[in-house]
Formats: structure tokens, sequence, C-alpha cells
């Protein structure tokens, strides 16, 4: 059907929209981890321009909206995203959003997605990157404290970078904690019995306090502290923090996480970094890798799902 020059419905070609089961259909972690190592590198070089994001509170539903804008190379966009604790007791997800992907060059919009998965996947890609990088090569036992969405994500993720012989589970629910265990072969228990020994401890919990406290972890334990944001809210405790401490963005670690402002800790690197060759990996006795989450990876990853379903 040939159209005239000036026809409407070529000048307004329709922003493409992919819905979660698009995003699941192609965003797989072997290609959305070495995404996030790029990103990542990337975000540490200097080469993406992102604010912290904006969180405005929503009192009066007991909700938060995050705006998330960055550029990115040729692509530009923002993701938002929602968080409303209470939505789990009507059967909904508590973190939900979309991401609005737009060409840098001309400012046309490009791509609208749903962010829901987008947001459960790239953060497990991003720890399975600290991981691969952080953890001792011969690390056999994961300790995931949580078993909500991360948990189940970051169990998927992990397997990709390390083979663990043994999965410890603990969740303040015990019946949930005992369904995780079933579901990936590992064995439910107290997270101190978790964390006694663990090579690999991940705290994917919506907790206010510490649950991975310093006296309980092993010499050359890396710590995934994944759970919490927020200035006031904590996972793990300070002498956990007296660890080599590396983080995704040191600006945002410095606004967003408790675990920095309130242990007094000085910030060893940023993981693109490491990662990047320009500062050496940690020797201290202890690793913890703070994961507040960044507007880059939502790019990264939208871009990775638009390319991949256009070959």
């Amino acid at each position: 059907m040939s159209h005239h020059p000036g026809n409407a419905s070529q000048l307004d070609p329709q922003v493409p929209y992919f819905s979660e089961a698009a995003v699941r259909l192609v965003l797989r972690y072997e290609d959305l981890i070495p995404a996030m190592e790029r990103a990542l590198i990337d975000f540490s070089s200097g080469k993406v321009r992102q604010p912290v994001r904006g969180i405005l509170p929503v009192e009066q539903y007991r909700g938060f909206f995050g705006i998330m804008p960055a550029v990115y190379g040729d692509i530009m966009g923002a993701k938002l995203v929602t968080l409303f604790p209470s939505n789990g007791d009507i059967g909904l997800p508590t973190h939900q959003g979309i991401i609005v992907l737009v060409r840098a060059t001309t400012g046309e919009p490009l791509a609208v997605l749903d962010g829901r998965l987008i947001t459960e996947m790239r953060t497990a890609a991003v720890t399975a990157v600290a991981t691969k990088l952080l953890a001792a090569p011969d690390a056999r036992v994961v300790a995931i404290l949580g078993s909500g969405v991360q948990a189940r994500a970051h169990w998927k993720a992990l397997r990709v970078v390390r083979d663990f012989s043994e999965v410890r589970v603990w969740s303040r629910t015990p019946a949930h904690a005992h369904a995780l265990a079933a579901e990936v072969g590992g064995t439910a228990m107290s997270a101190e019995e978790a964390v006694r020994g663990a090579d690999v401890v991940v705290a994917v919990a919506n907790v206010s306090d510490p649950i991975v406290l310093g006296r309980w972890l092993k010499p050359g334990a890396l710590v995934n502290a994944v759970g919490t944001v927020g200035a006031t809210k904590r996972e793990l405790d300070d002498v956990v923090m007296q660890g080599a401490v590396v983080v995704d963005s040191r600006e945002a670690a410095l606004v967003e996480s408790g675990d920095v402002l309130l242990s007094g800790t000085t910030i060893y690197a940023e993981l693109g970094e490491i990662l990047a060759g320009k500062k050496p990996r940690p020797s201290a006795e202890t690793t913890v890798f703070k994961s507040l989450g960044l507007a880059v990876e939502d790019l990264a990853a939208a871009a990775l799902v638009v390319g991949s379903s256009r070959s």
C-alpha cells in the first residue's frame, strides 16, 4: 500500500509496546548479564548522563512513584516505577513500571515496555555480574535471604555464573522459605544458619533492620545487598559494612543506602570501576556489593529486548 508523502500514518508511526509476555519471550540471562557488565562499565567511566532517581511518596495510597531517566549512547529514556508494598495482599506485584525508550539523536519515541520483568531480571543480572567478579572462584554454598520475586530471579541468574552445590533459604515467612527451597533444591533454615559458612549471601528481603550480621560471615564471603533502598533502611550490620564496600553508583549510595550512610563506611569502588580494571578486586576479608538499581540498567535491558525482537 503506497502512502502519500504527507500521509499522517507515515509521519506518526505507532510506537511499539512490549508487554511482560513479549519481554519474557526474548530476554535471557545469558545475554542480559554481559549487557549489564557493559552498562556498569559505561556508567562508571562517565558515558551515561543520569541523576539519582527521584521518588515521590504517594501517601494517601501508601505507595511510591520513582522516576529514573538516563541518556546512554544513542538511546535515552526513563523508567517510571511504582512500589506499593500492600499490593501483595490483593494479588498484585509490589513493584510495577514502564520503560520509555527514545532515540537520543532526534528525541523520537522508539518503544514503550512493561518494566516489571525487566526490573526483576536486570536486578538479578547485576548481582550475577558482581558475583562472577567478586565471589571466590570455588564458591559452592549460597544463602538466599528472602523468598519473593527477587529470590527466584537471583537463583536463576546466579546459576549462569557459578555452580552452587548447596542452596540455603531464609524468609520471615517459614512457609515461603520452604516453598522456595523445594523449588530450587535447597534447604530452609534460620538466617544465622543460612549465612554461617556460606560463600555467597544474597539479601533480597524487604526489611528495614539488619538481617545479615558480620559475626556470622566466613572469611572471604561475598554479601550481595539488594533488598533495601532508603537512607534509613538497613539489611547489613556495621560489622558487615567494615568489609570492602562496592556499589553500583557512589552518588546513589550516598543518597539512597542506609547501610552506607548509617555505618559511616568508605566506599571502595563502583562495580564498573573494577570491571574496567580501574580498581583492583578488593582483598578484604568480606566484600559487600550494595545494589540500588540504575536507570542505565533498565535502558540497556530494554534496548536488548527491542533489538532481539527485531532480529
